[in-house]
């Protein structure tokens, strides 16, 4: 049977952060690290509800995958709800990675841009997929790995807990064997230092307390401008015994320069943008405009530090924006009804406007920016971006999203800008 053999965690402030939200917790079999974002003491907050959901223990029905899944949804629920119910609290959020010890396999729960490794023979193995804008635009082929790298906006987020009342979470089951050795990280070491000084430093002769000593050091010696934490543990095989449970406990030890106590809490966190309904314009209708300033509320903060400046302020509503009123869609009506007798229904769809999906998502659209009675829509989804509109600066949106029929090439020229990271051209 596997066993965990060895574990520590360890966490540090950094060098560029006042306080720590990151959060962490291992008592074997069962690991996790919880990056907090929402300033102030909100993602402290945040990060260490993730924890303590996990600290009651897992379900003991389903999987492991099952079992950390529901841990993780409750923990988004409760951020939710008080971040709606405290006014300090307002906008908090937090990353969450989970690992659990089970059988012959790790299984592992995930929302955000923490991260979860195993090191195998010499070899390095990411076991998560940062839900970050760059790393979705990488999977998309519209950036490099070295473009992404150097991308201003590197450190969005486009998933975490407490925005929504309910999130997505990935979920994933690796085989484990004795000799592995799981790392389970928030973005201020992956952020820092690259995959192979990990794997270097993976490969020394030390404990996994040296270990993560080394990896903390490294990642502040690169600049450590964010909350660095680490959790370590390592597998054996026993001919028996008790279970892992029994096995001491090793929570966030603190690292080399680290103030933070047994649970810390992580630098200035990563934004989130939140799915609304489709919209167009500056100004969305009734729970997309709602959705809109909530993403907006959590992506600020983050989008403040990379570019030093304040968070754009939600743009205004007009009514004379909403799309689905008796008078627009008799209008939209005549004008469909004057196309088609008329022969030029054909050279609408030559026609091109930018608008946001149910995703908050930059959209390319072809056709008329129109929605008749009975759902019929005048438009159709021409190209997706990888950008948050939340991510556009205010002073923007009005040019971008004001319906202007546009060219092919002039709409999809406009969003290559945005997701080149030239948000303010």
């Amino acid at each position: 049977m596997l066993r965990v053999a060895e574990a520590i965690a360890r966490t540090d402030t950094g060098r560029q952060r006042r306080g720590n939200e990151d959060s962490s917790y291992a008592r074997p079999p069962l690991f996790v690290v919880a990056d907090g974002m929402g300033g102030a003491q909100a993602g402290e907050v945040a990060s260490q509800i993730a924890v303590q959901t996990f600290e009651r223990g897992l379900p003991d029905s389903g999987n492991g995958e099952e079992r950390l899944a529901v841990r993780v949804q409750e923990a988004n629920e409760v951020i939710h709800r008080r971040s709606r119910g405290e006014p300090e609290l307002d906008g908090m959020g937090t990353t969450v990675t989970a690992a659990l010890l089970e059988d012959e396999h790790v299984a592992v729960a995930h929302v955000g841009d923490s991260r979860a490794y195993r090191f195998r023979d010499g070899e390095l193995k990411r076991l998560t997929q940062d839900h970050s804008l760059v790393d979705e635009l990488v999977r998309q082929g519209k950036l490099t790995e070295q473009q992404a790298a150097e991308h201003p906006q590197r450190s969005i987020i486009t998933r975490a807990l407490g925005p929504e009342p309910t999130v997505e979470v990935d979920t994933g089951s690796y085989p484990a064997r004795a000799g592995d050795v799981l790392l389970l990280c928030s973005d201020g070491l992956t952020s820092m230092i690259p995959e192979t000084l990990i794997t270097e430093i993976l490969a020394g002769p030390e404990p996994l307390a040296g270990v993560a000593d080394k990896l903390i050091a490294a990642a502040n010696a690169a600049g450590g401008r964010d909350n660095i934490t680490v959790v370590l543990f390592r597998i054996e095989e026993v001919a028996g015994g008790g279970p892992d449970t029994e096995q001491p406990t090793i929570v966030a030890a603190p690292g080399p320069s680290s103030d933070a106590g047994p649970r810390a809490s992580a630098g200035d966190g990563d934004g989130v943008p939140v799915a609304s309904p489709p919209a167009f314009g500056a100004g969305s209708e009734a729970s997309g405009g709602a959705r809109t300033a909530v993403a907006e509320r959590v992506l600020g903060p983050r989008l403040a530090r990379t570019q030093g400046r304040p968070p754009p302020a939600p743009p205004p509503r007009r009514r004379s924006e909403k799309l689905i009123k008796p008078v627009s869609a008799l209008v939209a009506t005549g004008i469909v009804l004057f196309l088609i007798g008329g022969g030029g229904y054909i050279a609408t769809r030559q026609l091109y406007f930018l608008g946001t999906n149910a995703h908050a998502i930059v959209t390319v659209y072809r056709g008329l920016p129109y929605e008749l009675p009975f759902g019929i829509k005048l438009y159709e989804t021409f190209y997706t971006s990888g950008v948050p509109a939340a991510l556009v600066p205010a002073d923007r949106r009005t040019s971008l999203f004001d319906h202007h029929l546009r060219s092919q090439s002039g709409a999809t020229k406009l969003v290559t800008s945005l997701e080149r990271g030239d948000i303010s051209r």
